[in-house]
């Protein structure tokens, strides 16, 4: 039969990917070194959960609620986070790897990324204003109509914004972002 909540619970090595039959609510629990590589997550409400070291990678994650989750040294490629429940979406990011991710047209006011790999994710018509990207790679990462007002991405680096495109007011950036924001000017910045 399956659980309907499993709350306080520390999931430790679990391999998730193989038959294993999901609670529809996981309250404060912890996932340490587990396997979630294209598992199923759909409809499932994670609530003030830490996963720590998983593998979560092309997890489908269509209509999932994560509220205050910490994924910290997590590998998430692929992740689709625009097909999860919007709904207080609250993630925090630390030493992860997110390529190839998206965040299409999401609300993600005052999101912290702490040392990430973000390589081409997909930032389009997302809000990130008041955002934190703290010695983030954003390599290839896609910014077109986002909102990264008074953000902060001065210790980030490989990201190209076009101003044109993007509300960038009061954002935060070092000198040596400066290229990032001027590389379509075809300029030289010494």
């Amino acid at each position: 039969m399956k659980e309907n909540l499993i709350e306080n619970r520390t999931f430790d090595k679990i391999d998730f990917t193989s038959g294993y039959i999901f609670a529809r609510e996981y309250e404060n629990c912890k996932f340490i070194n587990c396997n979630f590589y294209q598992a199923d997550l759909s409809t499932i409400n994670f609530s003030d959960c830490l996963f720590s070291a998983c593998n979560v990678s092309v997890a489908t994650v269509s209509k999932t609620s994560f509220r205050k989750i910490t994924f910290k040294d997590c590998k998430l490629l692929g992740l689709q986070f625009y097909n999860c429940n919007e709904f207080l979406f609250d993630a925090g990011f630390e030493n992860c790897t997110l390529n190839l991710s998206s965040f299409f047209k999401m609300r993600l006011k005052k999101m912290k990324f702490n040392n990430c790999s973000m390589q081409e994710v997909d930032f389009s018509q997302a809000d990130l204003s008041g955002s934190f990207f703290i010695n983030c790679d954003l390599s290839r990462a896609v910014f077109d109509g986002t909102n990264l007002e008074k953000s902060d991405l001065r210790t980030s680096y490989n990201f190209t914004i076009d101003p044109e495109r993007n509300k960038i007011k009061k954002a935060r950036f070092s000198n040596a972002g400066l290229a990032g924001l001027l590389g379509k000017y075809d300029i030289i910045i010494e």
